[in-house]
């Protein structure tokens, strides 16, 4: 199972260069992918220029959206122009799209995206993205921005656990994204998602990835609840403290769910930060090991 980190793009973070030298240690130590959430309302980085830097920054390590709200994007030709931007800056093969239609209206409301339809502009931004990426042209028009490093485009991962997700990922994607995820969360997944593969004629299986979160360290509790807890709140304080105590703040912790979720048949875990301190990086990778 591949080992993956997430930038604490939705803690209190002050200093953006920060999140770059999380990008170089996590290359250094050995993770395979690092992550990034996305969230209007809030301070968290803007995905794709996030991982345009930690791609300047570093060579070799795989570059993911965990996950990006795809209905935000209006302008699905200019979303597509900047995936396979991003594709060629990284090169070929380090990134990878999770995706999913969101749930909070706010984040729609700020930018001007009707909530009730992002079910169908997601449709249709996957449709411009894979016209974008197949190089045909757009409605008429030459083909827009570059082509993509990677032969195909960048692979897309899918969240949420609606019948429209799992009908995304058998048609369109390369396997499922999981936020906050418990072993149990997988389970009860994943039978149906495998199914609905083989139904729709697709080879192998497709990837499983869970995201959870954690943090480390003498001030690893008071971090998960000062970024988990407000980051929450719009769900109701039961949401918040539910989120709060499902996260990692041990080294014990960390190889006892390492253990578990691969013995699952999880094929990807990726440790979201909740703590801005570059250190946090370290701790992680000295407690899996790496």
């Amino acid at each position: 199972m591949d080992i993956g980190i997430g930038l604490p793009g939705h803690a209190p973070w002050t200093d953006g260069r920060a999140l770059v030298e999380w990008a170089r240690r996590a290359e250094r130590r050995g993770f395979a992918t690092l992550g990034v959430s996305d969230r209007l309302v809030w301070t968290t980085p803007e995905p794709l220029i996030t991982l345009a830097a930690a791609a300047g920054a570093t060579s070799r390590i795989g570059l993911l959206t965990s996950v990006l709200l795809a209905p935000l994007r209006a302008d699905h030709a200019l979303f597509a122009t900047a995936v396979t931007t991003l594709d060629q800056v990284a090169g070929a093969g380090r990134l990878r799209l999770g995706l999913a239609p969101g749930i909070r209206e706010d984040d729609f409301a700020a930018g001007g995206v009707d909530y009730g339809t992002r079910g169908r502009q997601f449709d249709a931004l996957l449709d411009r993205l894979a016209e974008v990426v197949a190089r045909g042209g757009v409605d008429g028009h030459e083909p827009v921005g570059p082509p993509p490093a990677t032969p195909g485009g960048p692979p897309l991962l899918f969240g949420g656990h609606s019948p429209a997700a799992i009908r995304r990922i058998a048609a369109r994607g390369a396997g499922w994204i999981a936020g906050d995820a418990t072993v149990e969360d997988v389970q009860e997944f994943a039978p149906g998602l495998r199914k609905a593969w083989s139904e729709a004629g697709r080879e192998g299986s497709p990837r499983l990835v869970a995201s959870v979160m954690y943090a480390l360290g003498p001030r690893a509790r008071r971090s998960l609840a000062d970024a988990i807890g407000p980051y929450y709140s719009f769900a109701g304080p039961e949401y918040a403290e539910y989120g709060v105590s499902q996260a990692y703040h041990s080294a014990d912790q960390i190889r006892a769910a390492v253990d578990a979720f691969a013995r699952i048949g999880c094929d990807e875990l990726i440790f979201t930060g909740n703590d801005p301190d570059p250190d946090q990086v370290d701790l992680l990778a000295d407690a899996i090991g790496l």
